[in-house]
């Protein structure tokens, strides 16, 4: 089942923002001239109490003031009005709009569904008290908790570039809540968190798992640990659920951050984690879309996983009209395929001693959880 409605790209930062709706306009015009296009279940959106489920009633109340327009004088201390996340009208509908998505798959999956693709969301930094990173409320977590407040173990993992750390610190204290993150470094970049020492707290001790990565690391290096730790994690916790947050940020031509995935790299991740669902989670998973600052490389990692999703097989070539049509309104030129170009960028200097330690990190990381996670 894959869930989508158009009203999804109201969700609007302005034109220079990079968090922008033509991703979607993109990638669903891609999939349809591919002729793989069909026609998904059209969410409603999210209710106030919903939303209220993992946000505070403070932050709400000045989401919605500031999207009707109003004075709200405080709006920086809840993340508001600022560059990242700056304000437009109806800002709190557009997001109730992209939560009731997500909440959506949650219900869909409850109803027996077994996979569903939610094509947006992953709305990954929001916090209880604080919008943040482009994120005003967190579709995730919304999802999650009414994933639990029924009954189930819910396993989230996190491929974004960036740590997932609104999931992680809303429900840090949560048995029945295991997070995962890969992640470049919060040493290097934004949110700075995503330590491996965040490990939970409470009854969420070890239930809390955060591989922070070198910067340049590439696609070998990036698949040697997550097959090393991901199935070991799903394996000791036994999920009922899987959520994925699916960012195409950790892709070499993004511009916001340093990890060098092709996209060869993600057709193994989406195909390894449908794997994982049916190894681990009843073969139930969630998954949305999230982070992808290049409209090249984001588009096309967000097609191959619709297409793996479906089981559909993967065209060499992106056809010629939409290239066309595209590159005459971007005023740039397109990838043509739709996997990378062999080599793409040039030799890593450091390869070695980023691999070993990102080794060294994984290490640390299972031996502080192995005690909590592993009974």
């Amino acid at each position: 089942m894959v869930i989508y409605r158009d009203e999804y790209r109201l969700y609007n930062f302005g034109p220079s923002h990079p968090f922008s709706p033509v991703r979607l306009e993109m990638l669903t015009s891609l999939l349809q001239a591919l002729g793989v296009w069909r026609e998904p279940l059209v969410p409603g959106e999210a209710t106030r109490e919903d939303v209220l489920s993992v946000h505070s009633e403070r932050l709400v109340k000045r989401v919605e003031a500031a999207s009707r327009g109003e004075g709200v004088p405080d709006l920086e201390h809840y993340g508001l009005g600022t560059g990242d996340t700056p304000v437009f009208p109806g800002m709190d509908r557009a997001a109730r709009i992209l939560v009731g998505g997500t909440l959506e798959g949650a219900r869909r999956i409850l109803a027996g569904e077994k996979r569903v693709l939610q094509l947006g969301g992953g709305l990954h930094h929001a916090q209880y008290d604080r919008s943040s990173g482009f994120c005003v409320y967190n579709d995730l977590s919304v999802a999650i908790r009414h994933l639990v407040r029924s009954g189930l173990r819910v396993a989230y993992l996190d491929i974004d570039v960036h740590h997932g750390d609104g999931v992680q610190w809303i429900h840090y204290e949560e048995k029945e809540v295991l997070t995962i993150s890969l992640h470049e470094s919060g040493r290097y970049l934004f949110p700075g968190t995503g330590h491996v020492h965040e490990i939970g707290r409470g009854e969420g001790v070890g239930r809390k798992l955060n591989l922070p990565l070198e910067p340049f690391t590439e696609d070998e290096s990036y698949l040697e640990v997550f097959e090393a730790l991901v199935p070991w994690a799903l394996g000791a916790f036994r999920p009922d659920v899987l959520v994925v947050q699916a960012g195409a940020d950790a892709h070499f031509l993004d511009p916001l951050a340093d990890l060098l995935l092709t996209t060869r790299a993600y057709e193994r991740l989406f195909r390894l984690v449908l794997e994982y669902a049916e190894a681990y989670a009843g073969g139930r998973i969630l998954l949305t879309l999230g982070g992808g600052y290049s409209l090249d490389a984001t588009v096309r990692v967000w097609a191959l996983l619709y297409l793996v999703f479906h089981g559909l097989p993967l065209p060499e070539r992106l056809p010629e009209g939409w290239l066309r049509e595209w590159e005459a309104r971007l005023g740039q030129p397109l990838t043509p395929t739709l996997h990378d170009p062999e080599a793409p960028y040039p030799e890593i200097p450091r390869r070695q001693e980023i691999e070993k330690r990102n080794r060294l990190t994984l290490e640390r990381l299972t031996e502080l959880v192995r005690p909590h996670l592993v009974h």
